[in-house]
């Protein structure tokens, strides 16, 4: 069987202006990373054409080690709505580094449903993630020059200064650390820290921005700390949002590559959804919905984390509104749900799956909140038995949402057809638009106990001192109508990453609540949710190598 990267390199890529012409782009318009890669203009982002088009949301199960496919199952579909007639576009995330070396190896889709050239995508791309990096770290740089100067400084406090920098690689050692050592010449000594920079606020705000000039409005809305007399600061009275939009100026503009179809796919901006909101960018949903009449996203990890958010703060911004939503499942996830041991996994067990279907049941409900019409698409892995395929189908029947095989690793599009004409036919015939899980002129604790309620199932939620100080603060700062991005685990329903399944009787617990008034929410945090993750015991990149030719071994 070959590998993932194996088949990537079988397939016989068009040049990129093949692929912009097929969706009506003039080649003298896209901006050339070699052959197959491109970033288009903003000016091909059409309002009339994109309220017009249909998007398809993706998201999945509560994800367990076993293995969803969202992304896959993502390409497929959209792979799939090509083969049978339908103009479509998939719409994508950029992958990290961190979770590329560290337990992924790779994040591009897999088997004959992935985007090319995978190693790029990968890898560093177009510089997307080292141009937001940079800018983030220039804000940081700007901090400390501020608090060092005698003739200009602000007189932030340094206690109070909340602003980390990243670097886009997972290594735990920089979660704390202490700047400014070294002398009066080095800078003055405070605590500080690094997040992963797909946690950085600049992300976010750069996929929930407009255009470039919307997004350095939301530069300098960035909170950074307070002054002795406790003024807020913001990176604007720094003057830093100019320099930091004019490093973004091309990392505004969406990437564009194909399938291994040969089909367009705009990837964009990469924000996790534990600790973000999860989902590619504004501006390259818009932009593939002006070129196609079918865009197919997704947003991270289960529907509990990327979609609510993607409803509740990505479309609330935007204006779009999903005319369907594609539930990905497995029967091994569903059995890890259920209790099955992770290391027969592969082994039939009907009970076990039985067991795990609440978890599928509840994500479901979910869907039917926010109003829109579901489908589930079964992943199908090789070693799936038909009674625990034909178990998932009638378990959905029951819930009266359709339950399809996508058998997209192996086949491709030509796995996901029935899926794709059920999709369509969903989408198609679904007339509403989202519903709003909360209003955000609600306080902060009436938002946060709304979605775990609701959405997570909770019985209620208990804020920590910190938090209820935290609330205070953002009140005070009147930032508090902002909608709220719940930091969680993504193992679990609740803020328990051991209580599988479909988890009862459990309080959610906010520790404390970040600001990010530039990427306009605010963060409740549970649990030990972290913003620079550390690698494994055995990192992906042990296995992850190249030759003297340059050909990349060990992205799976």
């Amino acid at each position: 069987m070959k590998t993932d990267i194996e088949i990537a390199r079988s397939i016989k890529m068009k040049h990129i202006s093949e692929i912009a012409a097929s969706i009506g782009i003039d080649e003298d318009d896209i901006e050339l990373f070699g052959k197959y890669k491109a970033k288009i203009p903003l000016k091909y982002i059409d309002s009339d054409k994109y309220d017009k088009s249909t998007l398809i949301l993706v998201s999945a199960i509560s994800p367990t080690p076993a293995g969803e496919g969202k992304t896959t199952v993502s390409i497929g579909l959209s792979l799939g709505l090509n083969r049978i007639g339908k103009k479509s576009t998939v719409v994508l995330r950029e992958p990290s580094l961190g979770p590329v070396f560290g337990i992924k190896g790779g994040a591009a889709g897999g088997g004959y449903s992935q985007v090319l050239p995978m190693e790029d995508i990968n890898l560093h791309f177009t510089g997307d993630f080292s141009a937001i990096e940079k800018a983030n770290n220039l804000l940081s740089a700007l901090i400390d020059n501020n608090i060092q100067s005698k003739t200009r400084s602000l007189g932030i406090d340094p206690r109070t200064v909340l602003w980390k920098r990243v670097m886009d690689m997972n290594d735990r050692s920089l979660r704390n650390v202490i700047v400014g050592l070294g002398g009066t010449m080095s800078g003055v000594p405070r605590e500080g820290g690094f997040n992963i920079t797909a946690a950085s606020e600049i992300m976010a705000a750069l996929c929930l921005a407009d255009d470039l000039q919307d997004l350095k409005k939301k530069l300098g809305n960035i909170f950074i700390g307070f002054t002795h007399d406790r003024k807020p600061v913001f990176a604007r009275d720094l003057k830093a949002h100019g320099a930091m939009a004019a490093l973004l100026k091309d990392a505004i503009k969406p990437n564009l590559v194909q399938t291994t179809g040969n089909t367009p796919a705009i990837i964009h901006g990469g924000p996790f959804a534990n600790i973000a909101q999860g989902t590619n960018s504004v501006i390259a949903t818009r932009m593939g919905l002006s070129l196609s009449d079918y865009v197919v996203t997704e947003a991270g990890f289960g529907f509990d984390l990327g979609a609510e958010k993607f409803f509740d703060i990505k479309c609330g911004y935007s204006g779009l509104s999903p005319k369907a939503v594609v539930l990905v499942a497995t029967a091994r996830a569903l059995k890890y749900h259920g209790g099955a041991d992770p290391d027969r996994i592969r082994e039939p067990d009907t009970d076990a799956l039985r067991k795990g279907l609440p978890n599928l049941t509840k994500h479901i409900e979910n869907i039917s909140e926010f109003g829109i019409c579901a489908v589930v698409a079964i992943n199908r892995f090789e070693s799936d038995s038909g009674d625990e395929i034909k178990i998932i189908q009638e378990h959905c029947d029951d819930l009266g949402v359709e339950a399809v095989v996508a058998d997209v690793w192996s086949k491709g599009g030509g796995g996901a057809e029935e899926l794709a004409n059920v999709v369509a036919k969903t989408a198609d015939n679904c007339r509403n638009r989202f519903r709003p899980m909360y209003d955000w002129n609600w306080d902060i604790p009436k938002k946060v106990e709304t979605v775990a309620r609701k959405i997570y199932g909770a019985n209620a939620v208990d804020f920590t001192r910190r938090a209820r100080a935290d609330l205070k603060k953002i009140e005070q700062l009147g930032l508090d109508k902002l909608p709220v991005c719940i930091a969680k685990t993504q193992k679990s329903l609740s803020d328990n990453p051991e209580l599988l399944g479909r988890p009862k009787d459990f309080i959610v617990t906010v520790r404390e609540i970040e600001v990010a008034a530039g990427a306009g929410f605010v963060i409740p945090i549970t649990g030990d949710i972290m913003r620079m993750p550390g690698l494994p015991a055995t990192p992906a990149a042990e296995g992850i190598d190249v030759d003297e030719d340059g050909n990349i071994t060990g992205l799976l």
